[in-house]
């Protein structure tokens, strides 16, 4: 193996430690809304890292933690303090603490460390491509040495979520319910902020302290908007995190760039990636799902028109497919709300080509007419509205009353024609999975 292989190697394994830290923490955070307190912990640490580097020095790691993590859970109290007593927003209060916390830890920096080797652009910044040469033999191996602090704060993370998953879960999504049953959501809140410390810390001299930023935040994002589970949402943030490293430290090698910053980059990338392709929340999956309820609606009045019509004549009608496609609206969305129709045989076509309803595309249209005339009845009973102001809201409406909610207005209402005088037709067929499969899972019961 060459030596630029080697190293990258290295890179990618330490990218990817402290990466996976990171993430998990910043799950929490993301789902807390909180993200932008990694941010004011990974400056207002600065500080401790000063006081501790002068009690213990650089070989001393000790009083760095310590300093480290005493400064982070006092960045999270003091924004909590500042924000309720001030009268302002949390993260207003956040901009104040950490940049005068920020602020202090330079001015210690250059006051008391003038004559000490204290890297400050190693901390801001990192210095992922210099941990690389600094290693220690481990089983015949050549480790960079800063793995051996990332590896055991990993560990340290795993076992913390571990042990208070269910306390952090339920803090996380309702603190309210979690202070009931006697979960300290602010204890849960120092605690969090106590670990990003510590990660923070443990990171500072392979990714920096403006660099973690992104590792802390952007793997969780980019989690959230694929997954639906915080399990899920853990294991994806990881997954994110790791390859972020492993694409980063490539093409930063092949570009001969600063490695935690292609890091960054490519974690960016991943984020842009999720916004537009997330199954649900994503760009095209919000613009595919639009498209195909226009679809769907689109279908469901050139099917409730065609009961209507039968209705009044009394037995089977049809109607032309001009007539047809009008109702479904004119351009593509119409052109394919007919050949929906048509494919999932809920219409078919006579020789002279007139439009008819099959079985399921009768069943469908009376499901849609009843769901509209008791919603109709609701609107007049309940209501102080005029008769003529009743059909707008039902036509949008129909198209989302499901079996359940329909039998729940039948069995409140007991009235078999609408305010208009028109019967409402009975539940026979009542089921929207007759004729069209897909609607049954495109519309909610309720």
């Amino acid at each position: 193996m060459s030596l630029g292989l080697e190293l990258a190697l290295r890179a990618v394994v330490i990218g990817a430690v402290s990466g996976v830290s990171c993430a998990i923490l910043g799950c929490f955070l993301v789902l807390r809304r909180v993200s932008l307190l990694g941010d004011g912990i990974s400056h207002g640490v600065l500080p401790g890292l000063v006081i501790g580097f002068l009690l213990g020095g650089k070989t001393n790691p000790v009083p760095l933690f310590v300093g480290a993590v005493t400064f982070g859970v006092l960045t999270a109290w003091l924004t909590q303090a500042v924000s309720s007593r001030g009268r302002m927003s949390e993260d207003a209060g956040l901009g104040i603490v950490f940049t005068a916390l920020f602020a202090v830890g330079v001015l210690l920096i250059s006051r008391l460390l003038r004559r000490v080797h204290f890297d400050a652009d190693c901390v801001l910044y990192g210095s992922l491509g210099v941990t690389l040469d600094d290693t220690w033999p481990l089983l015949g191996l050549e480790v960079p040495r800063v793995l051996f602090t990332l590896v055991p704060t990993l560990l340290l993370v795993l076992l913390f979520v571990t042990l208070l998953w269910k306390e952090l879960q339920l803090s996380s999504f309702d603190p309210a319910l979690a202070e009931a049953t006697g979960v300290s959501s602010t204890l849960m809140h120092y605690l969090l902020a106590a670990m990003v410390s510590w990660v923070t810390v443990a990171s500072f001299e392979a990714v920096g302290s403006i660099l973690v930023i992104a590792l802390l935040i952007v793997p969780a994002a980019t989690a959230q908007l694929l997954t639906e589970r915080l399990r899920s949402m853990l294991l994806v943030s990881a997954v994110v995190a790791v390859v972020g490293a492993v694409v980063g430290v490539s093409w930063g090698r092949w570009l001969d760039v600063d490695y935690a910053g292609s890091v960054t980059v490519t974690l960016g990338g991943l984020f842009a990636v999720a916004v537009f392709t997330a199954p649900r929340h994503g760009v095209f999956s919000r613009l595919w799902s639009n498209f195909a309820l226009s679809l769907r609606i689109a279908s469901e009045d050139v099917l409730a028109t065609l009961y209507r019509r039968e209705e009044r004549s009394g037995g089977t009608a049809t109607w032309s497919y001009e007539e047809c496609e009008r109702v479904a609206g004119e351009g593509i969305v119409g052109r394919l709300a007919m050949h929906r129709c048509i494919t999932q045989a809920l219409v078919h076509r006579h020789p002279d080509g007139a439009i008819g309803l099959t079985d399921a595309g009768r069943d469908l249209g009376r499901s849609l007419v009843r769901s509209h005339r008791l919603w109709e009845s609701y609107l007049d009973e309940h209501f102080e509205l005029p008769p003529d102001h009743l059909h707008e809201p039902a036509e949008r409406i129909e198209h989302y009353i499901g079996p359940e909610l329909r039998e729940r207005l039948a069995g409140e209402l007991v009235r078999e024609t609408d305010p208009h005088g028109r019967r409402i037709p009975d539940g026979e067929g009542d089921s929207e999975a007759e004729g069209d499969p897909e609607a049954k899972a495109e519309r909610p019961s309720e």
